[in-house]
């Protein structure tokens, strides 16, 4: 029994309003082939098989075309929400798929053919004349009068489109338009006051279906930003039937018998008149969710069906509702950060919010109907309720903007993302959810429980707030190896961008960035050692560089002579202190590298010390015999630590071990922690349960990939700062004043 060969639909152009739409295919059950200039399009990464070739490039998107139909058949081709028609069109044509002649999506996308052409057809369009040069504006300026409005003929979006209120404003306008233009043809036209209409239209062997007509909000004049729509129109029925005579007709006349039609109509004096229409279905989200929210209509699917030759879906509407788009337009400058956005989405009625931009990108004044922050889509049974709950859930969400120089953690995190790719989420709170398992990456071993425990342990103590005191502004300093530090709190040794990290880094960028962010805030960075074998040295020549303000931790390698010639490297370099992590004594990134590492007895490590000048580290203790042990090895300091949950599954949290660990040393060495350190009170908490001072690693990773050292210095001001607080409010004057009276141990819902 043969197996029927899977439906292929090519989409022209993968950015996000193309996205809905390579869902909605997929959904069907069709094998999507999505075709975009930016192999990193959102549509591109959901696509069965993506092409990279830009939207507008007709004749190398029929090569491509042509090219994979050789191989695997097309059985249609479509866009929505790009004007890509005259591409689509030349793909229909070239594989005789169903579509438009190509000169029918050239009379669609080129306003002056379209005018010509709907004027000798007798369908009404405003008065305009073709302008190629600043004297053919003037003279268009001599026969028309004012006020008057200025477009490039050839693009989309409100780009470029301005209105001409005085005969001083033309100049600026034409070259706006002329800017905006690709072929540099402009239309100076008169300009309509009045209402104007949104339409979408399904086409299929000449029968025209209307498909949604929507109320436009134009602002910002002198520009014309649709800063969004509400579905349906609420128009008398007389002007909606005489708009929708008006559009069909436009059809008609543009020939556009197959496929999809999107039109802007203007309600003016006593009648109507069409600023443009297309040969696709409109973007702005009305195709994609406003109609299929107020209609139950799934627009979408009918679309592709017609893009195959198949007669649409039932597109009879459903339901009766009414459904509001507006968008999110916070003021120039730098977005340093967006709240809100999860709350909005509980408001029942929001049916989406959608973010186009992120902390860290920048916003202009609009001049267009690009560059938008994002949108929210609401759907209500009246249009006052839709219209209401959109404007509450606006509200809630608040988009912080700033000058361009201003660092956040927002920004820094979503930086970081951007150039972690898919190794690191850079979570808003990192605790190894969305990374477990992931080693070689940065996530826990296995279940990453280890990982994750380090966070509940911590969480389980809470604070003792005390604050009848005299502590105002408490000393966060101590001296560790020493040298005087400014506050407890050391970065943690991270190597691997490679392996880990996808290379959004190099070690040596890595390592110069955490140490000069440490050195700055009067702290100390360390470097690691890594599987490969003399990745040490990057790190060993950075602190080098820096008069030996640094700390390198190596890994316990089978053979001693290998960590005594980094021992030895490291006093070279000036180092004021050097370790090993004893607990990567079976770390999976070491294995995949070929390198052996193990376990080390008391008199390995004797030995080790032995080759040491400077005070010797062992990280990775996480229980008394451990800890004697190390102390009877020789060690200045120990580091409660189970590695970031990366060398073993179902370990306990080191805020769990801490204190019977730091009770039992009693002193005699410096006591270390890491571990699930992500505010400012959980350094209090770890100085509370015994640590001299803390280690935090993934989050300063973070922030080194986000805005190097800048970003290492936000951050750990951030937690100086989180410190201070905290120590006013417990009452602590200073960093050796903090004690175990300052918590309490939740023990609700723990095993007794």
């Amino acid at each position: 029994m043969s197996v029927a060969r899977p439906k292929h639909l090519m989409v022209i152009g993968g950015g996000i309003f193309q996205t809905p739409l390579i869902k909605t295919a997929r959904e069907m059950g069709l094998k999507v082939v999505v075709t975009d200039y930016a192999p990193e399009a959102e549509g591109m990464s959901i696509a069965d098989y993506p092409l990279v070739v830009s939207t507008r490039n007709i004749n190398l998107t029929v090569n491509a075309a042509k090219a994979f139909h050789a191989q695997i058949p097309l059985d249609g081709v479509i866009t929505v929400g790009t004007d890509a028609s005259q591409t689509v069109a030349a793909v229909a044509n070239a594989l005789n798929l169903p579509g438009i002649p190509f000169e029918v999506a050239e009379r669609a996308t080129d306003k002056i053919k379209m005018r010509r052409c709907l004027k000798k057809k007798g369908v009404p369009v405003p008065d305009f004349r073709s302008v190629w040069t600043l004297d053919d504006a003037k003279r268009a300026l001599e026969e028309m009068p004012l006020p008057l409005v200025v477009k490039p003929c050839d693009n989309m979006g409100a780009r470029g489109v301005r209105k001409i209120q005085h005969r001083d404003d033309l100049i600026p306008a034409f070259y706006e338009a002329k800017e905006s233009s690709i072929s540099g043809n402009l239309i100076v036209e008169e300009f309509m006051e009045g209402p104007e209409l949104s339409f979408d239209a399904l086409i299929y062997n000449d029968q025209i279906t209307i498909t949604g007509i929507a109320d436009r909000i134009i602002e910002r004049s002198p520009y014309f930003v649709e800063v969004g729509h509400t579905m349906p129109s609420d128009l008398p029925d007389e002007q909606l039937r005489m708009a929708s005579d008006m559009f069909m007709a436009a059809i008609r006349a543009l020939g556009i018998n197959m496929g999809a039609a999107k039109g802007d109509v203007k309600i003016a004096g006593n009648g109507a008149r069409i600023v443009e229409i297309a040969a696709r279905l409109s973007g702005g989200w009305m195709s994609a969710y406003t109609y299929p929210l107020s209609s139950g209509v799934n627009l979408y699917k009918a679309a592709i069906q017609i893009a195959l030759g198949q007669a649409p879906a039932d597109l009879k509407p459903k339901t009766n509702l009414v459904s509001a788009e507006r968008a999110l337009i916070p003021p120039p400058g730098k977005i340093l950060s967006i709240r809100g956005v999860d709350e909005a989405r509980k408001i029942k009625g929001v049916k989406e919010v959608i973010l186009l931009k992120e902390p860290g990108d920048s916003v202009s004044d609009l001049k267009s109907n690009l560059g938008k922050a994002g949108y929210v889509i609401t759907v209500a049974k009246t249009r006052e309720e839709a219209i209401h709950i959109n404007d509450l859930a606006r509200q809630v969400i608040q988009i912080d903007v700033g000058p361009s120089g201003v660092l956040t953690w927002d920004i820094i995190r979503n930086n970081a993302r951007r150039k972690f790719y898919a190794a690191c989420k850079a979570c808003p709170v990192c605790d190894g959810v969305e990374c477990a398992g992931k080693v070689p990456g940065i996530g826990g071993i296995g279940t990453g429980s280890s990982f994750t425990v380090n966070l509940e342990a911590l969480a389980r103590y809470k604070i003792n707030l005390r604050t009848i005191h005299n502590v105002k502004n408490p000393d966060l300093g101590l001296s560790l190896f020493g040298q005087k530090l400014s506050i407890p709190v050391l970065a943690a040794p991270i190597t691997g961008m490679e392996t880990n990290l996808a290379g959004g880094m190099d070690e040596k960028e890595y390592a110069e960035a955490v140490l000069d962010g440490c050195i700055a805030c009067g702290t100390l960075g360390m470097v690691g050692d890594g599987a490969s074998p003399n990745k040490y040295l990057i790190g060993l020549e950075a602190i080098k560089k820096r008069r030996g303000l640094g700390i390198p931790i190596f890994k316990p390698r089978e053979f001693n002579m290998d960590i005594i010639k980094r021992f030895q490297a490291a006093q070279d370099a000036g180092c004021i202190a050097a370790g090993i992590d004893i607990d990567a004594a079976s770390f999976k990134t070491m294995a995949l590298k070929g390198q052996s590492v193990g376990p080390k007895t008391v008199e390995d490590l004797k030995e080790l010390k032995r080759h040491l000048s400077v005070p010797f580290i062992l990280k990775g203790i996480m229980n008394v015999e451990s800890a004697m042990a190390a102390i009877e090895a020789g060690a200045d300091a120990i580091v409660v630590s189970n590695h970031g949950g990366r060398v073993m599954d179902f370990m306990p949290g080191t805020a769990d071990v801490l204190p019977e660990i730091a009770s039992a040393v009693g002193g005699r060495v410096k006591v270390l922690v890491d571990g699930g350190i992500r505010e400012g009170v959980d350094i209090l908490k770890m100085l509370a349960l015994g640590a001299d001072a803390v280690l935090i690693g993934r989050p300063v990773c973070i922030a080194a990939f986000g805005a190097g050292q800048a970003g290492v210095e936000f951050y750990l001001k951030q937690k100086a700062d989180e410190l201070k607080k905290a120590m006013v409010l417990t009452g602590c004057a200073g960093v050796a004043s903090i004690d175990p009276s300052v918590i309490v141990r939740d023990t609700k819902g723990e095993r007794r």
